[in-house]
């Protein structure tokens, strides 16, 4: 019973019963998969997606180390047109490392505090 999918799913349940967004500082959810990684500003107080990203829709080269870090620049931007300075940081149960650390460091330059 304790898959990897398991134990990653235990550790997300576990963030969000600390974690909620609202319309002022939104919750920054990141997920990534194998291949891409996915991040959303999501008002959790009306249940809505304010603005998302993901390395799909970005056109850079490199590792997915720097594409991570051009997801957290876009969705930066994309906070900045719709008026949020502050999120709060949902990691979706992945560890605070590699490309999840390169997109929120990317937000950070970006603009976005938190």
């Amino acid at each position: 019973m304790d898959s990897k999918v398991y134990n990653r799913t235990r550790v997300r349940y576990r963030i969000r019963k600390k974690v909620s967004g609202t319309t002022e500082k939104p919750r920054l959810s990141v997920f990534r998969s194998n291949k891409e990684i996915y991040c959303q500003l999501i008002d959790d107080l009306n249940g809505r997606t304010i603005a998302s990203a993901s390395s799909k829709g970005i056109k850079a080269e490199g590792s997915k180390v720097n594409i991570a870090a051009e997801v957290g620049k876009a969705i930066a931007s994309k906070a900045k047109a719709a008026g949020i300075e502050r999120v709060v940081f949902d990691r979706g149960g992945c560890l605070y490392h590699g490309r999840v650390k390169s997109l929120a460091d990317g937000a950070r330059e970006g603009g976005l505090i938190f």
